[in-house]
């Protein structure tokens, strides 16, 4: 029997393990079924999707900017399984408001007034669940875990997670509405009934939760009735504080530094390029949201092949040789997309194509091959660039270097949404952010090649040293 077949087996990992899935596919299955429903059901302006499909992105990131860092201390300081049961908990709470602003939409019920409203608002209550459920996935197995199953059963957690994600995506496409919301609450007490037999992890330090800013405000206004209003305010300003110092001590190390900030840079195009794919696909492919789901999924086949094609090019080595041309080559594939996108013939009936009809057409096999492409060379460039945050960092110090980068990609991400949903604002056509897109990967190879210049600098500092 494996390792992965044992691990698979038993209560120490499985409940875990399943309710990691079900977390990371009600979060995709919900949001998608949101953007999807708003931009094919709601509206008929181009504009007007792009905002919305932004928004959804702004408010799923903006939690794991000021939360993070108090998701990890929790982590820390509390018992792992009882905050995971604690957040499924809520997830029910959240599944059944959004899984209401679905029907209130679907029934055409104060769609604008209350059910637009209510479901973006569930989209950053289930980002703020996600925020803390986070750090406890990976921190949890060496507790439940033998020191020879940590690794294998790291991959599954990864693994499991990567699979939600894609069946979510998919389903969000294809299902009705009236299905998709009944899903998201029975996934939600899935979850929870999961949740229920993970073992208990308490705190294995006596490491305390600090915050400088908090204490002496809590002091100074200890019985003063603003006490609760500006409590939870100095709160997040303390977590801000603490994740500038995280990200601060990160810059002392050039290779690290620049591997933070390419990858971080990437996903800022990521999130462009994931705002514009809904009113793309309806607006000027003239599809049905099926071939918007299709995308996604494409997009995240690509990045998994390009995660297996570099490693085998670089032979287990770490290193950031082939990020500048692989993220030329992206940038290619982004110029042939748009061209592609351009020469686009709408239908002679003008109505949106379903997915088996859309196959058919002549240009949807080359561009979806340039998504492809897109993805392959994205996934080249920015996974040999997370090997950096482990293998180039103090080994006492990899989980900070981790939680740094997390929240400097979170704000990137934010900036590159915010950007896109300017641009819709003044009136660009989606279509034609692709050249942004395509523009951007020029700084991304820049910041390839800097980091590359980085790794060689370092490597022959060391060979001097051994000279020496």
């Amino acid at each position: 029997m494996t390792t992965t077949t044992h691990l698979m087996r038993q209560k120490r990992f499985l409940p875990l393990m399943v309710t990691q899935f079900f977390n990371a596919f009600n979060d995709n299955l919900y949001r998608y079924a949101v953007v999807f429903f708003i931009v094919w059901q709601i509206y008929n302006d181009e504009r007007q999707e792009a905002l919305i499909s932004g928004l959804a992105s702004v408010l799923f990131i903006l939690p794991f900017v000021f939360l993070s860092a108090l998701a990890g201390q929790l982590a820390d300081t509390r018992d792992k399984a009882k905050i995971i049961r604690i957040v499924k908990l809520c997830e029910i709470v959240w599944a059944s408001l959004g899984a209401l602003g679905l029907y209130l939409a679907w029934k055409g019920i104060a769609v604008h007034t209350i059910a637009i409203p209510l479901l973006l608002f569930v989209v950053l209550l289930a980002a703020v669940q996600s925020t803390f459920l986070g750090p406890i996935k990976y921190a949890i197995l060496p507790q439940h875990l033998k020191k020879e199953e940590v690794l294998p059963g790291t991959g599954l957690v990864e693994a499991g997670t990567y699979i939600a994600i894609l069946a979510g995506t998919i389903l969000a496409g294809f299902l009705s509405v009236e299905i998709a919301l009944v899903l998201i609450i029975i996934t939600a007490f899935g979850g929870y009934f999961s949740a229920t037999f993970v073992p208990d992890a308490p705190p294995q330090s006596d490491y305390e939760m600090h915050y400088p800013l908090l204490e002496p405000y809590a002091q100074n206004v200890k019985n003063t009735p603003l006490r609760w209003l500006g409590y939870p305010v100095v709160a997040v300003a303390d977590q801000v504080v603490m994740s500038w110092k995280l990200v601060r001590d990160t810059m002392h190390n050039r290779e690290i530094w620049f591997a933070i900030v390419a990858i971080s840079f990437f996903w800022t195009i990521g999130a462009v390029l994931f705002i514009i794919f809904p009113p793309l696909a309806k607006n000027q492919l003239l599809a049905s949201k099926e071939v918007a789901s299709l995308f996604l999924v494409i997009f995240s086949i690509g990045i998994a092949i390009g995660s297996v094609s570099i490693n085998a090019l670089l032979k287990g080595k770490v290193s950031a040789r082939y990020a500048p041309l692989s993220v030329v080559v992206m940038s290619a594939f982004l110029l042939g997309f748009y061209l592609v996108g351009k020469a686009w013939t709408p239908n002679a009936t003008g109505e949106l194509l379903p997915i088996q009809a859309w196959i058919l057409e002549p240009l949807a096999v080359p561009l979806s091959l340039m998504l492809l492409g897109i993805s392959t060379a994205g996934g080249m460039f920015v996974v040999p660039l997370y090997a950096f945050l482990t293998t180039r960092c103090e080994h006492n110090a990899a989980s900070r270097t981790i939680a740094a980068n997390n929240i400097v990609n979170c704000v990137a991400m934010v900036i590159g949404s915010i950007f896109a949903m300017i641009l819709s604002s003044v009136g660009i056509a989606v279509v034609d952010q692709i050249l942004l897109a395509a523009a951007m990967c020029v700084i991304s190879a820049w910041l390839g090649w800097k980091l590359y210049r980085a790794e060689s600098e370092a490597a022959e500092a060391k060979l001097s040293q051994r000279g020496e």
